[in-house]
């Protein structure tokens, strides 16, 4: 049977009290029959000495002892004692409880005797008397001559002298009475916060939230619990956001567009999400449902040689993989107990996107390089040689109208970075279409006239779109410098919002200037692209108008289309969604 803690404290301070009162009774009545016997032995010490001195005083010893001296000095003494004066050979001289002490034999060799010419004295004895046949204590002490024995019989009352006080042992046994009853109380309440302490400890070992009723005892052990229980529901607490952290990762890990999968150091896998698996069958030759497969491939050895390695400073390392039109960002990262992580990343399109990137930085560069070397050009010229002022005004003219295309470059390669980078900050508000195009009408109306161009208009007055006015007048006026700049005199431009449902206002935009092969619709939206090259240059366009145009109308929710118009002319047909 397994004790409570309760049994095991109480039974405990119970066999060490127990011990510690035995001990202490039992040394308790050691010293006090040892002092009752002193006590007694000192009596008896100081009856021989008194007799010693009446024997000294009355000189019994030279003079034929009387009898009834001695007797009248027994009288004197306690009653019962018994008085014997023997000489130095142990020759009984005197005994008042023996009438013929000549049939008395020698006592030198009695215990008592013997003992006190051992000690040379005094000597003690309990024992039957021979003479008597009465059980005595005796004492005996040597004088010079002769000894002086006195003895008390060993009845009940002497047995009693040296019995030791009980009352010492009640005492005893009240404390530890006493004792029991305060440890069991102790016991009780120390057992209620082991209690306590044990329920605490199987709440948290199951898992389980720690209860309100787990309180404890206003003690030492109480506040451990306490401290205990604490830290126990902070640990819960811990663990539990832990687990929602854990929760969310794995969430993140199904939904991220990248194959995510950890691995331990044997390559056994920890936890992996379903694109990763999509992405190794897709780099694989043979579709497999097994991860393991991706250590065995040829284009992966660059990172399972870096797995390999052992050095602390490297935990990071890459590999691009092109297969077929894909491009595959793989990455491993190595943790401290050589556990991993692997991700692999469909990059096409950033790839993509950096080309393009890469290929406007060089056309950038290419388009603002044409006018800062004229604008140098002219500048040198004017500034090295010496000529007529009609060749000079001429030279800052040309000079001036390369600055309004570099301005014009810088601009819209400003507004198309925005529109791809930064679409948030352009904001919306209701804006008039047939206002809006009224104003751009004004801004290009000395080239429409030099150009002898007419702007038919077929807007609803009332057509109110929400969107940004900026882009939207940028729409409009990229559309109409195309036309000036390419589309030839004497023609006309006709723009019409020829329909509108629920959602979009759809709006045509069409001018019967010379138009362009059908061959280079593909490519009209793109940045720099020229299907005439010279001649775009010489007419002053950045080749980026019809680009803004295509993001601005898709920032708006919309779509652009281009055909060709018959006989001659070309159409933009695009939609802007309401709101």
């Amino acid at each position: 049977m397994k004790l409570s803690y309760k049994h095991k404290i109480f039974f405990t301070f119970l066999i060490i009290f127990a011990l510690y009162s035995f001990v202490l009774v039992f040394f308790q009545q050691k010293e006090e029959k040892k002092f009752k016997t002193e006590a007694l032995e000192n009596s008896l010490a100081n009856y021989t000495q008194i007799i010693h001195n009446y024997v000294q005083q009355e000189h019994l010893l030279k003079n034929n002892l009387e009898i009834s001296k001695v007797n009248h000095l027994a009288d004197l003494l306690p009653k019962d004692i018994r008085i014997t004066l023997m000489a130095r050979d142990g020759k009984v001289l005197y005994d008042n409880d023996v009438q013929n002490i000549q049939k008395l034999e020698n006592h030198l060799n009695r215990p008592e005797i013997k003992q006190t010419l051992y000690l040379r004295d005094r000597g003690i004895n309990i024992r039957k008397s021979v003479s008597t046949q009465h059980e005595y204590m005796y004492y005996a002490q040597l004088f010079d001559n002769y000894f002086v024995r006195v003895a008390l019989p060993y009845n009940i009352q002497t047995q009693k002298f040296f019995k030791t006080d009980n009352a010492f042992i009640y005492l005893t046994i009240i404390i530890f009475i006493l004792v029991l009853i305060l440890l069991n109380a102790v016991a009780n309440r120390f057992n209620k916060s082991i209690v306590q302490l044990k329920l605490l400890v199987s709440q948290v070992k199951e898992g389980k939230h720690l209860s309100a009723q787990v309180t404890f005892q206003d003690d030492d052990l109480g506040e451990v619990g306490e401290e205990l229980q604490e830290i126990f529901q902070q640990k819960l607490e811990s663990e539990k956001q832990l687990k929602q952290e854990q929760e969310k990762i794995i969430f993140h890990f199904q939904h991220v567009e990248e194959g995510v999968g950890i691995f331990n150091s044997d390559n056994s896998v920890i936890y992996y999400n379903s694109q990763l698996i999509q992405y190794i069958n897709l780099l694989t030759d043979q579709p497999s449902l097994e991860l393991k497969e991706i250590f065995k491939q040829d284009f992966f050895r660059p990172v399972t040689e870096f797995l390999s390695k052992t050095d602390e400073n490297l935990n990071h390392t890459s590999i691009t993989i092109y297969k077929e039109d894909k491009v595959w960002l793989i990455e491993a990262i190595k943790f401290k107990d050589n556990s991993f992580e692997i991700q692999i990343k469909d990059i096409t399109k950033a790839e993509r996107t950096r080309l393009i990137k890469q290929e406007m930085s060089n056309n950038i560069t290419h388009e603002l390089r044409t006018p800062v070397t004229s604008i140098r050009a002219y500048l040198e010229t004017l500034n090295e040689q010496t000529l007529p002022l009609d060749k000079q005004q001429l030279f800052i003219n040309k000079a001036y109208q390369q600055s309004i295309r570099l301005s014009d470059l810088v601009e819209d390669i400003g507004l198309i970075s925005k529109l791809e980078e930064a679409k948030e900050q352009f904001k919306k508000e209701p804006v008039s279409i047939y206002q809006l195009i009224q104003e751009v009408r004004i801004n290009l109306s000395d080239r429409l006239i030099a150009n002898k161009i007419q702007l038919n208009l077929l807007v609803d007055k009332a057509l109110t779109l929400q969107g940004n006015y900026t882009l939207l007048f940028s729409v409009f006026q990229n559309l109409m410098e195309n036309s000036i700049n390419y589309g030839g005199e004497n023609i006309e431009i006709i723009i019409d919002n020829y329909k509108e449902d629920e959602s979009y206002l759809y709006f045509s935009y069409s001018d019967t200037g010379k138009g362009l092969d059908e061959k280079y619709f593909n490519r009209l939206f793109e940045r720099f692209y020229r299907a005439q090259e010279g001649r775009t240059r010489n007419n002053g366009g950045t080749g980026l108008g019809l680009s803004i145009v295509k993001n601005a109308i898709q920032l708006h929710g919309g779509e652009i289309f281009i055909k060709k118009n018959i006989p001659s002319g070309l159409t933009f047909l695009f939609t802007l969604k309401k709101s």
